[in-house]
């Protein structure tokens, strides 16, 4: 039995060459919609999204994760993607890592689903962990304790998706 959410659910690849082109405003608003919507603990809704559109600023967070990453000068862990969506959770609620972690893949396939590329990128603890990601985090007028779940890079792809790799046999068990 397949139809559209779950056809998404087995096509969607990450996505390690983006086009420069800014993606479509009524596109970002519904992907993030689609993040607030996730499934949290106890309803808490412990998750935040910071939606990361300006080149400049997108730049530091890149030079910064690169920096945490270990690369070398000029590499983008981000692989070019114009947005960066920022999840970070509530650490004062039991379920952040877990609530943070739905919200990224309701964004990744919510993305999928509009046609726009994604990939998850890591490191966003240390990043939040830091000055730097402190200090933005305090210019945004955020308060609160946070850790930082993920990164979820948008954009349109620059080549087409790879076959998925086929699904090992014993990922699934039966009662």
């Amino acid at each position: 039995m397949m139809n559209e959410t779950l056809k998404t659910l087995e096509t969607r690849r990450s996505c390690r060459k983006f086009k420069p082109d800014m993606i479509q405003e009524e596109q970002l608003q519904a992907i993030l919609r689609a993040g607030t919507y996730a499934p949290t603990g106890r309803g808490k809704q412990s998750p935040i999204i910071i939606a990361v559109t300006d080149r400049k600023v997108r730049d530091e967070i890149a030079d910064e994760n690169r920096k945490i990453g270990g690369w070398p000068e000029g590499f983008d862990p981000f692989y070019g993607a114009p947005v960066i969506l920022i999840v970070l959770a509530d650490k004062t609620i039991r379920t952040h890592v877990y609530d943070g972690s739905v919200v990224m893949g309701n964004l990744m396939n919510a993305a999928e689903s509009l046609g726009v590329a994604s990939i998850w990128i890591h490191r966003a603890r240390e990043e939040f962990e830091s000055d730097f990601g402190l200090n933005l985090l305090k210019k945004l007028g955020i308060e609160g304790e946070y850790e930082g779940i993920g990164h979820c890079a948008l954009g349109y792809a620059a080549e087409p998706a790879k076959e998925p790799a086929p699904r090992k046999d014993n990922y699934v068990y039966y009662i």
